[in-house]
């Protein structure tokens, strides 16, 4: 006969509701979606990646070893390895997952963050196609009227690289705790 105890309404965290909006923007462009493990193998981790036995990413001070050969994983791009190993192109797929690395934490640094990586493969696909998807993306997810900059990069896998910079989502580039623009 007592009055039955309330019911508390939860909500989904802030960053499952981010990574969901990403997917749904890629998932809109015709990206899939594509999960691999956290512990990661030296192959699919570095080697398959062009990684060179010497690089900083490889030392201690940088990634979390389980063993010589086993590691938690430093980024999501060994799911695109995995991918390319199990299909065959057409592959249009973003990554999205928790990565660790061994950081200082600070407000600004934690040593597990989110990543979403992507990967498009197949004929007749340009920079141009990848310029416009990351600004349909941004464009989406930031609003329409970031100002964005794409500029040549190099990372050791992809070869031609590039990086795009957004201004600030809270200022819009004109100066704010977050940016420090």
């Amino acid at each position: 006969t007592l009055p039955s105890r309330r019911q508390w309404l939860g909500s989904q965290h802030p960053l499952t509701q981010t990574l969901d909006e990403i997917k749904r923007i890629f998932a809109g462009m015709g990206f899939s979606i594509a999960t691999g493990p956290e512990i990661e193998d030296d192959y699919h981790n570095f080697e398959a990646l062009n990684f060179p036995v010497d690089h900083p990413a490889r030392d201690m001070q940088d990634t979390f070893f389980i063993s010589d050969t086993m590691m938690l994983r430093t980024h999501t791009t060994p799911v695109q390895i995995r991918l390319m190993e199990g299909g065959k192109p057409p592959i249009r797929a973003i990554m999205p997952g928790r990565v660790y690395r061994n950081e200082a934490i600070s407000a600004r640094s934690y040593c597990i963050f989110h990543q979403v990586d992507g990967i498009y493969v197949d004929t007749q696909v340009t920079f141009k196609e990848l310029k416009g998807t990351l600004v349909s993306f941004a464009k989406q997810f930031y609003g329409s009227s970031l100002k964005y900059r794409f500029r040549p990069s190099f990372f050791p896998f992809t070869e031609p690289s590039a990086e795009m910079d957004i201004t600030c989502y809270l200022c819009g580039g004109k100066g704010c705790r977050v940016c420090k623009a």
